[in-house]
């Protein structure tokens, strides 16, 4: 059966994440797999994705693979499938790609964007966290060059059995500031559930100066739950890219929305 691989950007706000939800809350995924029955007439398809973010998490390039037996060639399936999704999901990219190709096991790293406003903005409410204390960046930047490397995240996560390990490497954390936008860029080979949010709370609580580097430091030590009390809401998250074998991975970025 065919196979294509699809690049796609959405707003998460309105949807419960993007697994299909049992409840039968809006997802991404559920989106997806609706107007792909709708297009190929068929229930015979599998839509699977890159990463499951979380409910209110945004997406930059999402990847999916789609599983169905159709003729359409990719672009043709692009324009139809776009004009089915609700205006919050848009397909970017549709490629056919080899039946073996798996948008989550194949992907070797990730790469996530944190949007932190120093403003209050009347535009951006749904895709920025509004940091309205002082944040010192240089104590951020410091704790955030302990979180690099290959470590023990099980601070930085729920208990789970589909995560056998808590062990991440984590490529790099670092702070772009823009005007009246701080971003925080984070790339690592996978992602635990909550583990970037409450990266940047940690963060945050850093820049506050209600937390010290060593605290942070002590987090990669011993189990603590301190940083669940610090998970930074989804409405700044954004998915930035997924990588697969042999495609470099690219530091620079781009701000999501510019606050003057």
């Amino acid at each position: 059966m065919p196979r294509f691989k699809l690049t796609l950007e959405y707003e998460g706000t309105r949807y419960a994440g993007w697994q299909t939800q049992t409840d039968g809350s809006r997802s991404i995924q559920g989106e997806l797999v609706q107007a792909g029955r709708q297009l190929f007439n068929t229930t015979q398809l599998t839509v699977y994705g890159a990463g499951r973010t979380d409910a209110g998490v945004h997406a930059l390039q999402q990847v999916a693979h789609l599983e169905v037996n159709t003729t359409l060639p990719p672009l043709q399936i692009r324009y139809r499938l776009n004009d089915l999704l609700p205006a919050d999901i848009a397909i970017l990219q549709v490629e056919k790609t080899h039946p073996q190709f798996h948008a989550r096991h194949d992907a070797v790293a990730r790469s996530y964007l944190y949007h932190i406003a120093k403003r209050r903005t009347a535009f951006g409410k749904k895709l920025v966290w509004w940091v309205k204390d002082h944040l010192d960046t240089e104590a951020m930047d410091s704790a955030a060059q302990l979180m690099e490397g290959f470590k023990d995240y099980r601070s930085f996560t729920d208990n789970s059995p589909e995560q056998p390990s808590t062990m991440v490497e984590v490529h790099w954390v670092t702070l772009h500031e823009y005007r009246n936008s701080l971003l925080i860029h984070i790339t690592g080979s996978h992602f635990l559930w909550k583990m970037v949010r409450r990266m940047v709370g940690v963060l945050v609580e850093v820049g506050r100066g209600r937390l010290s580097v060593q605290q942070v430091s002590d987090f990669f030590t011993r189990l603590s739950r301190e940083p669940a009390t610090y998970t930074a809401p989804p409405s700044g998250l954004y998915l930035e890219r997924v990588y697969y074998p042999s495609q470099p991975l690219q530091p620079d970025i781009q701000p999501l929305l510019y606050l003057l």
